[in-house]
């Protein structure tokens, strides 16, 4: 008989020294329970005495930790996470230019202390005094040339001002003087002495810009408190047509903007619309708040003038004091305006001809005078640009300058011309900044 352990339906161990099997009556057998034995207390070394559940040696640790908590002090982790991105780099191209401007106009009506803080006036010292109410925007300095550095900001944040001061980005506030001012483009250049400026704004072509791109504003929305405040966003539309309207609410014409669904509020008008690169792509001038006669609210729809526009706007106004357009002396509609009816019957128009401006009268001194256009002609070309209605014919005319001869495409009696004419009238408040229909 072999003397190692056999398995035959029972447990059975044989005596090694006898050799003598012994029926331990199954799995419950000597040896086995001294093994679970041995398992046990080494499982309970490892993991801790269990009661209830709970091991002893984790509540040891637990009280431990609770004990070293009590005796030190939160504090904030020397994990230094360092942050860039692209909008982060644009806006340090450019803060150091971007100022609040601040104008002031006089106000007799009470003292300028008196108004501050609400009171009446009553002081002799104050009664009857001059003060000033003051009206905020924002600007960009973008040329600076010896001892001055020069200031782009809207026309309608400085017009009527008696004085003007800049807060610069770094905290010190200067005098600045007007160049010039525009109210058909609602631009205004001003000048301040160079010595504190360190930076200056490059511009963009906003003509290259493309709908969905970012776009970042920076100004003093609300005014200086909130100054060089940046808002991100992105160019909604390239060329957006808006009514102008000026300061008493008449309109005054129609402008070509960039929308943008960056936030811009009352303080941002004059302040810089930028890309990516950090380069001025447009001139913030205003806001939508309400739509139509609802008066609903309206969010994320701001406007700016197109950086190509302000380059050939500010250095007019820089060299000259103010801005030289030509004008064609005439009185205008938009064909659109004209039934189908007066369309073939007063203007012989043929049927492929659905887009243009009527002329509704030539004045004295105009230059389309001597070209043989009279009234009821209409014009669908000027320069190499088509005229499709009164904002196109502005962007063609605009686009050329006094003395310039430029070809002319129109409809007279049914019958398409041309002619050259010589651009010698120069536009003035009363044929560019009043109503439309005038040019």
């Amino acid at each position: 008989m072999d003397n190692k352990g056999q398995f035959d339906g029972e447990y059975k161990e044989v005596d090694p020294e006898n050799g003598s099997q012994n029926n331990s009556g199954g799995p419950g057998g000597p040896k086995l329970w001294k093994i679970f034995l041995i398992a046990l207390i080494a499982g309970l070394i490892g993991g801790g005495v269990v009661v209830g559940g709970y091991s002893l040696a984790q509540n040891n640790q637990d009280e431990k930790l609770n004990s070293d908590n009590s005796k030190t002090k939160t504090k904030t982790s020397n994990v230094n996470v360092k942050v860039t991105s692209d909008a982060e780099s644009a806006f340090k191209k450019i803060k150091g230019a971007v100022v609040s401007v601040e104008a002031y106009s006089k106000d007799d009506t009470s003292s300028s202390i008196a108004g501050l803080y609400g009171q009446s006036g009553d002081d002799d010292s104050s009664s009857g005094s001059d003060s000033e109410q003051a009206s905020e925007g924002s600007g960009v300095i973008y040329k600076k040339s010896g001892n001055t550095a020069y200031v782009v900001t809207n026309n309608h944040v400085i017009s009527g001002a008696d004085r003007v001061e800049i807060l610069m980005s770094d905290g010190h506030k200067l005098n600045a003087s007007v160049v010039g001012h525009d109210s058909v483009s609602d631009l205004a250049v001003l000048k301040i002495d160079a010595k504190y400026v360190d930076q200056i704004a490059s511009f963009g072509n906003s003509d290259k810009i493309s709908v969905g791109e970012t776009a970042l504003a920076i100004g003093s929305p609300l005014g200086s408190d909130y100054a060089t405040s940046l808002t991100r966003g992105i160019i909604s539309a390239k060329k957006r047509t808006i009514d102008m309207t000026n300061s008493s609410g008449v309109a005054t014409g129609q402008a070509t903007v960039i929308q943008t669904d960056a936030a811009i509020n009352p303080g941002n008008s004059g302040g810089p619309l930028i890309n990516i690169g950090g380069q001025v792509i447009g001139i913030n001038s205003m806001k939508l708040s309400s739509s139509g006669s609802s008066e609903a609210s309206v969010e994320g729809m701001g406007f700016a003038i197109p950086s190509n526009e302000v380059v050939e706007i500010v250095n007019q106004l820089a060299e000259n004091g103010k801005v030289s357009r030509p004008a064609l002396g005439i009185s205008l509609l938009n064909l659109d305006y004209i039934s189908s009816s007066d369309r073939k019957k007063t203007l012989k128009l043929p049927d492929s001809v659905t887009s243009g401006i009527v002329v509704m009268k030539v004045n004295s001194d105009s230059p389309l005078k001597d070209a043989g256009l009279k009234k009821y002609d209409v014009i669908t070309g000027l320069g190499d640009k088509k005229v499709k209605d009164i904002v196109s014919l502005r962007e063609a005319l605009y686009a050329h300058k006094i003395g310039d001869t430029v070809k002319v495409k129109y409809y007279h009696e049914g019958k398409e011309q041309t002619a050259d004419v010589k651009l010698t009238l120069e536009a003035n408040d009363s044929n560019t900044s009043t109503a439309s229909n005038e040019r």
